[in-house]
Parts: C-alpha cells; sequence; structure tokens
C-alpha cells in the first residue's frame, strides 16, 4: 500500500467514525462532528501542501545550485483533476454548513471561496492565464477607431 492509499484509507476510516457517532449521538452533535472532520481534512490538506511546497523549494534550489535558468513546472493534469476532485468534495460540507448557519448569504460566502481558491490555483499553474485582462490604452482603442 503506498502513502497515498494509506492516507486514503484511513481518511475513509475517520468519516465512517464520524458518521458512526452521528448516528450514535444524534442530530444535536451533527455541526461538531462535521467541523472535527473537516479540520481533519484541513489537517490532511495543508500536510499535503506543505510537503508539495517543501519538494518544490528543495527542487528549486537544486536548479540554482546547478545555474540552470528556471525549474521546470510540476503541474500535471493529475494535479488539476485532484484539486478539483477535492475541492468538489469539501464544497459539499462547506455548502451544508454555510447554508445551514448564516442561510443564503453563508452560502453565496462559501461558493465565493470555493471559486476564489479555484481561480488562484489556475493562476499559480498558469502564470499566463489572467494577463490578457489588461484595461485597454488609449493606443489600443485608436487602432480600433479607423
Amino acid at each position: 500500500m503506498t502513502g497515498m492509499d494509506a492516507r486514503d484509507t484511513e481518511l475513509k476510516k475517520e468519516l465512517n467514525a464520524t458518521l458512526q457517532a452521528r448516528r450514535e449521538l444524534g442530530e444535536e452533535y451533527e455541526s461538531a462532528l462535521v467541523d472535527s472532520f473537516l479540520e481533519k481534512v484541513d489537517q490532511r490538506i495543508d500536510g499535503a501542501v506543505e510537503r508539495r511546497l517543501r519538494r518544490q523549494l528543495a527542487e528549486q534550489q537544486m536548479v540554482v545550485a546547478r545555474g540552470a535558468r528556471s525549474p521546470k513546472p510540476t503541474d500535471s493534469f493529475g494535479e488539476r483533476f485532484g484539486f478539483g476532485i477535492v475541492t468538489l468534495v469539501v464544497a459539499i460540507p462547506l455548502s451544508g454548513i454555510g447554508g445551514g448557519v448564516a442561510g443564503l448569504s453563508g452560502l453565496l460566502v462559501t461558493w465565493v471561496g470555493i471559486v476564489g481558491v479555484n481561480v488562484v490555483q489556475a493562476a499559480r499553474t498558469h502564470p499566463g492565464l489572467f494577463r490578457g485582462w489588461r484595461r485597454k490604452s488609449a493606443k489600443d482603442e485608436d487602432r480600433w477607431g479607423d
């Protein structure tokens, strides 16, 4: 079993334990149980991000030490797909919590945050993606006015 499979299995066990506790304790503890589970998910995500950042930093330091100009991009389809899946999986309970606690405004704030995280991820993985979104200069307008 690889490290990722072990973490997935452990997270599934945590989810099953949370669901079992919810059945045993009842609805009055649902919010606390969901918060506890989401905290564990956040810790897993934070750990994965920290490991990835350390790996990328080490790779960049190696490239700089060797005298190369810039490190090769480490982004892959699998990473992008995985990020999207994790975002959607986390969005479900967050939507429930946001909508349940604050109604429509909580749901909107939750989804603005989810979209914001994905925009930042897209900008990180594709640095030139938003470069075309600049204001037109007077020079550009004159050219189109001819």
